[in-house]
């Protein structure tokens, strides 16, 4: 377009030029594409999918029962067809009319939150026709026969991934909010989003990792992990943080708290509301948290013994020592949950009574059930990660990352790829998310003495698991705990969580479960006044007869915690400044470890 003397308007210039810069963005942005892809690391093939024996069994299942019950089948093909021809029928009618008629369905799925999905024709057909495809596969899935129960759930959470991973809302030619924005900022977002896909492979060597929140926001030990405390013992596996009292006497048993090392600790400190390392200090307790290393290839060969004889012992060791007691009160969260009720089986046979009372939050010690994980859990993958650590000397932490995202893939994978990839916007500066994405590796021989000894063959709560010269027991755990749960817990189910404490060898047990899940269920302070709790002192019933007969408390269960804490932790004496003459300051918490990125 052009004036009447032959000049083009200023609008359509500067339309023009931006437009060229764009272009010259996209070319500089391919080309570090090609290049991070070209550098890629290459990793196990088994680590991407299971085996196709199971696809192939399954197949063979499917038409074995189609060939002998051909009219099950047919009848789910004629309502396939049926409702895609009624599908298409309708998109024809809106585009004639050049309306589309109301849709009664009811909209639970935010994916399809546009207007667009229900009064354009063209997405309206996608998007029926998507939920179309996705009910026949599920359809068929549910009716395959003759598979094992493990089978027949791997097969299930598989085909929902490929059902979630073909979403009509995962590309940009069918997704309106992205087109719509793209239109909006003259293509802008879809700059902004190539640029932080591209950032995101280089960040993680290639991997497609999708960066959940803002580092920039956050800066450990600034404005996260910020109770004041000591490193007052350091070694080759962790540092031992003593967290400085703010009351003028303390009890005198200190606690011991031993965190995942899957995961960093100061989830348990992200902020002052929600700190449960800063609410123990307030309740008058010396806390002392150990603080893992996080592990790289030179770590390949520590193994479960060594997290329990230079991390949970050497632990206990030193704050008995600088408190001047004999007994401490300890607490494992998850693995270390695990790793705990190892170390007092361990304990018991050595007839060392250092520990008084143990907690335990969110803990697997039976895994005859492996729940969400059941996919993961299986030879072809196991086999895969063993091959990996091999090469790695460890389990790498994106590895661990992606297996946790893709069991809420929605909302920790795509969701996020959308708004970051197609949306071209920035990631929230949320401390959660920030947490989730500072990963730690795995050594590589505690990795797999983990999944075949105590995931795969259940020894533990078995015919024992051989470390350190004892065979360990679940009954050999006989020391007072707590064990805190939670309800929607897709990590460590609660269940099953149950089923291990019936199993341990203690006389006093006390078994809750939170209201939320792994995290929320756990961080969960008074002052919120969010989840609830149950508590029901018989153990011996069912979980599911446990929870039915559980009478219900509002709000948080650290006071209950607390109060059951605190007839376990002796008089009360002047409050302990971090160390002592043997134990220095070697730095203010968190510490140097925590600070530490995952590395290969």
């Amino acid at each position: 377009m052009t004036t009447s003397e032959g000049q083009v308007p200023d609008q359509t210039k500067e339309h023009i030029e931006r437009l060229k810069k764009n272009m010259d963005k996209v070319e500089a942005l391919s080309k570090r594409l090609v290049e991070v892809m070209a550098a890629k690391t290459p990793h196990t093939p088994a680590l991407d999918g299971p085996n196709q024996e199971l696809f192939a069994k399954a197949a063979t299942a499917y038409w074995t029962d189609a060939w002998q019950n051909p009219a099950k089948l047919l009848e789910q093909q004629l309502e396939y067809w049926g409702k895609s021809v009624l599908n298409f029928a309708e998109a024809q009618q809106a585009m004639t009319s050049g309306a589309a008629e109301p849709d009664d369905t009811p909209k639970r799925d935010k994916r399809f939150s546009n207007p667009m999905w229900d009064t354009n024709p063209y997405f309206r057909l996608i998007r029926q026709q998507y939920q179309t495809n996705a009910q026949a596969i599920a359809q068929a899935v549910d009716s395959v026969e003759d598979l094992d129960d493990k089978d027949t759930r791997r097969l299930r959470y598989f085909s929902q991934q490929i059902i979630d991973m073909m979403s009509p809302t995962n590309f940009l030619a069918t997704n309106p909010d992205a087109l719509e924005k793209a239109v909006e900022t003259e293509g802008e977002s879809l700059i902004k989003g190539l640029e932080n896909l591209v950032s995101d492979l280089e960040a993680n060597g290639g991997e497609m990792v999708v960066k959940l929140a803002d580092d920039s926001a956050f800066e450990i030990g600034g404005n996260i992990a910020t109770t004041p405390g000591e490193v007052v013992f350091r070694n080759e596996m962790m540092e031992l943080i003593q967290y400085k009292p703010v009351t003028e006497t303390v009890y005198q048993t200190p606690i011991v708290l031993f965190p995942p090392w899957i995961n960093k600790f100061y989830i348990l400190d992200l902020k002052a509301q929600n700190s449960l390392i800063k609410w123990v200090t307030e309740q008058g307790y010396t806390l002392f948290v150990v603080s893992w290393v996080n592990a790289n290839s030179s770590h390949a060969d520590i193994g479960m013994d060594d997290y329990i004889e230079s991390g949970f012992l050497r632990a206990i060791e030193e704050a008995k020592s600088i408190c001047n007691v004999k007994q401490v009160n300890a607490v494992g969260y998850c693995i270390a949950g695990t790793t705990l009720s190892l170390t007092l089986a361990l304990l018991k046979q050595r007839g060392d009574k250092s520990v008084k009372s143990a907690t335990f939050f969110t803990t697997l010690t039976d895994f005859g059930e492996q729940g969400e994980f059941t996919p993961f859990l299986q030879d072809d993958f196991v086999d895969g990660i063993e091959e990996q650590v091999s090469k790695d000397g460890v389990l790498r932490a994106w590895i661990i990352g992606r297996t946790m995202s893709f069991l809420r893939s929605k909302d920790l994978i795509y969701t996020p790829a959308i708004r970051s990839y197609m949306m071209g916007e920035a990631p929230p500066a949320f401390d959660l998310l920030f947490w989730n994405g500072d990963g730690a590796n795995l050594p590589g021989r505690m990795t797999m003495q983990y999944l075949r000894g105590l995931c795969q063959r259940n020894e533990f709560a078995g015919d024992g698991f051989e470390l350190l010269g004892h065979k360990l027991h679940i009954k050999d755990v006989d020391v007072p705990l707590m064990a805190i749960t939670c309800e929607t817990d897709h990590i460590a189910a609660w269940k099953d969580c149950y089923r291990g404490v019936q199993q341990m060898g203690s006389r006093s047990k006390t078994f809750v479960v939170s209201e939320s899940g792994h995290i929320a269920g756990i961080v969960n302070p008074p002052n919120k006044k969010k989840y609830g709790h149950y508590t029901n002192p018989e153990l011996k019933a069912d979980a599911a007869t446990w929870l039915k007969e559980a009478d219900f408390h509002e709000g948080s269960w650290w006071p209950l915690w607390e109060a059951w804490l605190k007839k376990r932790s002796g008089k009360q004496v002047e409050a302990r400044e971090p160390g002592d003459s043997s134990h220095p300051s070697l730095g203010p918490a968190p510490g140097t470890y925590v600070k530490v990125k995952a590395t290969g």
